[in-house]
């Protein structure tokens, strides 16, 4: 479901800080402004420094308000797939109204009961996906509001991750002066920009490869199966070639950048490029196809682990081969490594957007896609569960409620309790006055006999 309006999204990566505003205009997805700050406060997509990253967010913040014209107050955050665990989960709920409708509030309390289970300490609930619900027996259903049923129940996909990166995304975000919208798996994310309907049904693999860190995931059935994380990414890379080269990290990113290639037999060992060497006056020398021999050696070692954990799932037999982006992947010869290696079909994919024709903007707007085309039901159910996570606690509407039921009561109580002094002292004074007038009247007749 494609919705209008304006969207926020901000993917906190390693190497950079990207947020972008778009809006959905006609069913058309525009981007208005983009903020893109090195990022100061992280390691392999964790952030380790609270206060540096609170403040490469503003500044990335400050380039897309420039940029858009628009405050920007609420965001669409990215939560990496580190630790990341995909459980399936059930609900069971008895339809609450009279005549058995079902309702959107009836759909919330399902998918309240399917996040009740017991979870370790360090573990929070990120997102619960539905699958299926099932009214009275009947499943295969999508949208169950405005069935008739007794029973209603949910089939789901949990989504949970460590509560300390959570946490510590959440604290950043705030401290910035923003509002989270929603908090989006980055997987899920990416996935519903760089993958069709069909492959993400049948089957395919996404491989983001960020700067701290490789994230390998499996779409199935339209759902996230399966996710892995290895920590090494593009940054190991500039590594490398800083420690064999012998010069600075900023020297060894722009030589990634404007030379680096992943084949060496498709590099030539005639083109040489100067190298700023650290103890030594003059540059050095190097030609491409050494400093390809080195890019290849990390990449190649990257797609290794990779493969061996996809093997354990059985993910390469899926029909829809694999999905790369993240910047890495901008690295030329590397998706014909990857085809190589994982001896697959494989895709690179690139955002198409005017200024965001770089794969490091993927996850930003799969981010923006993924909550502007959410389905309805999805909508609903996220309604309470967001009151929950930014209002404080989900009581709050019941306790008012419960107050407005007791007013009428309290009133009468206080009512009584005002009228019952007036009818008991009422009577005592008529009392007084009547057995006064009485003996005044005696006194008058016992007079009249005397004289």
């Amino acid at each position: 479901m494609k919705k209008q309006g304006s969207f926020v999204s901000l993917d906190i990566g390693t190497t950079s800080i990207k947020v972008v505003v778009a809006e959905y205009v006609n069913n058309q997805l525009n981007v208005i402004g983009v903020g893109n700050e090195i990022s100061k406060g992280l390691n392999r997509g964790i952030i380790v420094d609270i206060d540096e990253t609170v403040a490469s967010i503003k500044k990335a913040v400050e380039q897309a308000e420039k940029k858009s014209g628009n405050k920007i107050q609420q965001v669409i955050v990215g939560i990496p797939g580190n630790q990341i665990s995909i459980e399936p989960c059930h609900g069971m709920y008895a339809v609450a109204s009279e005549n058995k409708e079902i309702t959107d509030r009836d759909v919330q309390n399902v998918f309240e009961a399917a996040r009740v289970r017991s979870l370790p300490p360090e573990r929070e609930i990120i997102s619960v996906i539905p699958e299926e619900f099932i009214v009275d027996g009947f499943d295969g259903i999508r949208d169950p509001r405005g069935m008739i049923g007794v029973r209603l129940e949910l089939y789901a996909s949990m989504i949970t991750g460590p509560k300390t990166i959570v946490h510590n995304i959440k604290r950043c975000v705030e401290r910035a002066g923003l509002v989270i919208q929603d908090m989006v798996v980055q997987p899920l994310a990416i996935s519903s920009i760089a993958m069709n309907r069909g492959e993400r049904d049948f089957g395919t693999i996404l491989i983001d490869m960020g700067g701290g860190q490789t994230t390998a995931s499996v779409m199935h059935d339209d759902q996230l199966k399966f996710v892995y994380v290895d920590p090494e990414g593009g940054n190991l890379v500039t590594k490398d070639i800083s420690i064999i080269l012998n010069t600075t990290m900023e020297n060894a990113e722009y030589i990634k950048r404007e030379y680096g290639y992943a084949i060496p037999e498709d590099a030539s060992d005639d083109e040489y490029f100067q190298v700023p060497v650290i103890g030594k006056e003059d540059p050095v020398k190097v030609d491409e196809k050494y400093l390809s021999e080195i890019i290849e050696a990390r990449i190649v070692q990257i797609f290794t682990t990779i493969k061996k954990a996809l093997d354990q799932v059985e993910a390469r037999e899926l029909p829809g081969g694999i999905v790369l982006t993240g910047g890495a992947s901008a690295i030329p010869g590397v998706m014909e490594l990857a085809e190589e290696i994982f001896e697959v079909n494989v895709k690179l994919y690139i955002p198409e957007e005017m200024g965001m024709r770089n794969p490091i903007f993927a996850t930003s707007l799969g981010l923006i896609k993924y909550m502007g085309e959410q389905d309805e039901i999805n909508l609903v159910a996220k309604k309470r569960a967001g009151k929950s996570v930014q209002e404080a606690p989900k009581v709050v509407p019941i306790q008012q409620k419960q107050q407005k039921q007791q007013q009428p009561v309290q009133k009468e109580t206080v009512q009584y309790q005002q009228q019952e002094p007036v009818q008991t002292q009422q009577p005592k004074e008529n009392e007084g006055t009547k057995k006064s007038s009485f003996i005044e009247q005696a006194k008058q007749f016992i007079q009249s006999i005397f004289e």
